[in-house]
């Protein structure tokens, strides 16, 4: 922190401001990046954002890597729902090799993205609650995060960097204790979620904190190019899962939360909107899940041997399994010459990945668009002007996530 004058004209009264680096580790910002604020008192005159100091080069390693190999790097990007990051990749993947993924591995894919997306936003709004003073909400709804990661376990041996899933599917079926766990969760985390808005919503203390602070319009929210919950709280209902259907979520009936101000407590609403109807998403899987019978039950992934890996038994009993399990693993696999677009609804908005193949073993170019480094270029706008207890709101209602900055 220092302490600079301004140069006014002569003849009038010198005025004070205080520089204040809020980050690149101050406990505020949830994660490592700075924000450089002038103040004059607690107010905010000026914002500078800096990132890069958790830069970790995913788009140059990717340009050496396999596919497989890249689906780790994607786990590191918002680490708050890494499944839908897998997700995503693998969808891209896919989308360059022309595979046809069954119905009930889009389902299945469905239900771990969807439980992602409540993840997510159970831990931003309950942060949001502690960033105002409101300790209890974020101790109570934790404990269901907690069970998510337990039914990740089951699914894939993973809690937070997941890794989850392969190119055309899963590594291994649901095993029953997977849905057990996951019944368990639909039974019960309805009435946390009741209880939790009952604690906030309309909290006085809450409301006057978060009403009006760090808005955005829907004109300025889309020239910066916002995506996701902090777009849709402006009042745009843009949701790619709508817009560009993908893992059949045509099959799906849900609605898309909307705002109006797009300031932190429609940001607040349209996340807890947004956990509702996760919730009903996952009852229609859940269910159109249950209707296969037979061998259509034991389906888990496509039929694309060359990218997909057998299962270990057959490694070490088959010739032929060795043979694609070494070709696979070590990248030894010419990916076939394209350029494809591919993006999901990301817990924090639209999630996309641009990727280049030349026929090579590895991309050529691979891009991530990540919502977050996006959200950030706006937060000196968001904060000026406001006090700097705001602007501390502010960051957590956007949700930024230094991983997802930094690729």
């Amino acid at each position: 922190m220092s302490d600079q004058h301004i140069k006014l004209p002569e003849g009038s009264i010198e005025k004070q401001t205080t520089t204040l680096n809020l980050g690149p580790t101050h406990p505020a910002t949830h994660g490592v990046f700075q924000n450089i604020l002038e103040l004059d008192g607690e107010r905010i005159i000026s914002a500078e954002q800096t990132v890069g100091y958790i830069h970790r080069a995913f788009e140059k390693i990717a340009e050496r890597r396999p596919l497989y190999q890249i689906t780790p790097l994607t786990d590191r990007l918002n680490y708050c729902s890494a499944p839908i990051n897998n997700m995503g990749w693998h969808l891209t993947c896919e989308k360059l090799l022309g595979v046809k993924i069954p119905k009930r591995v889009d389902y299945l894919r469905v239900i771990v993205m969807e439980l992602a997306r409540i993840a997510d936003h159970l831990i931003c709004n309950s942060i949001v609650g502690v960033d105002t003073g409101a300790y209890t909400g974020f101790l109570y709804v934790m404990q269901y995060r907690e069970l998510i990661y337990e039914i990740y376990e089951e699914i894939c041996g993973s809690r937070l960097t997941t890794n989850i899933g392969r190119i055309g599917g899963f590594e291994r079926n649901f095993n029953n204790t997977a849905f057990e766990k996951l019944e368990k969760f639909l039974k019960e985390y309805p009435k946390v979620l009741k209880e939790f808005e009952n604690l906030f919503t309309r909290n006085r203390i809450f409301m006057e904190r978060t009403i009006g602070c760090g808005p955005i319009s829907a004109e300025r929210a889309l020239n910066y190019g916002f995506t996701g919950p902090n777009l849709r709280a402006a009042g745009v209902d843009y949701d790619v899962r709508v817009h560009t259907p993908y893992s059949s979520y045509e099959d799906f009936e849900f609605e898309i939360p909307v705002g109006s101000t797009g300031d932190c407590y429609d940001r607040y609403l349209v996340r807890n909107g947004e956990m509702w109807q996760s919730l009903r998403i996952i009852e229609q899987a859940l269910r159109k899940v249950k209707e296969f019978k037979g061998k259509e039950a034991e389906v888990f992934h496509a039929d694309i041997p060359e990218y997909y890996l057998p299962e270990k038994k057959d490694v070490y009993t088959k010739m032929e399994a060795l043979i694609w399990h070494f070709k696979i693993i070590m990248g030894e696999i010419d990916i076939p010459a394209g350029e494809v677009y591919q993006s999901v609804e990301g817990a924090n908005g639209e999630l996309g990945f641009y990727l280049i193949t030349d026929g090579g073993r590895t991309p050529y170019r691979l891009h991530f668009r990540r919502p977050c480094f996006i959200y950030y270029q706006a937060y000196e706008e968001l904060t000026k002007g406001a006090m700097l207890s705001d602007a501390i709101i502010t960051m957590s209602s956007l949700n930024l996530i230094a991983g997802e900055m930094d690729a």
